[in-house]
């Protein structure tokens, strides 16, 4: 067992803290200060936050890995892009469709349409003028 361990305090909202004890680093997740001897809080704290860096340290990835997550990152976003572009040109056109359709049918249901001599020129007789 780690000897740091036996001298440890944890203390919860509201916990008295002993004289002579102060706060190491606080967890959030389990709601607790951890609380050390006065000269140990300090080099307890220093310790934990050089280790914690280092494990980050050896964790990230090399450079050519880093390099294909961005290729990979930029990809995805225009990909996104596109999908997004091509749905809104889908739904404009349809709504143009739409629009257009309506008019047509309108033309249609108006009744002028029965009569073809609306389609043919019409003959002017050469007396008459505009």
């Amino acid at each position: 067992m780690n000897p740091f361990r036996r001298i440890r305090k944890e203390i919860g909202h509201g916990g008295i803290v002993p004289h002579g004890w102060q706060l190491a680093w606080y967890e959030p997740r389990r709601r607790l200060g951890i609380y050390y001897p006065r000269p140990l809080n300090r080099l307890l704290r220093a310790f934990r936050e050089i280790a914690y860096r280092l494990r980050v340290a050896m964790n990230t990835p090399g450079i050519e890995c880093a390099h294909v997550f961005e290729m990979q990152r930029i990809q995805r976003e225009q990909q996104r892009l596109a999908e997004e572009y091509a749905h809104g040109y889908s739904c404009g056109w349809r709504e143009c469709f739409h629009a257009c359709l309506e008019v047509v049918e309108e033309e249609i249901s108006g009744g002028e349409w029965h009569d073809a001599s609306i389609w043919l020129p019409i003959e002017r007789n050469p007396g008459q003028e505009n």
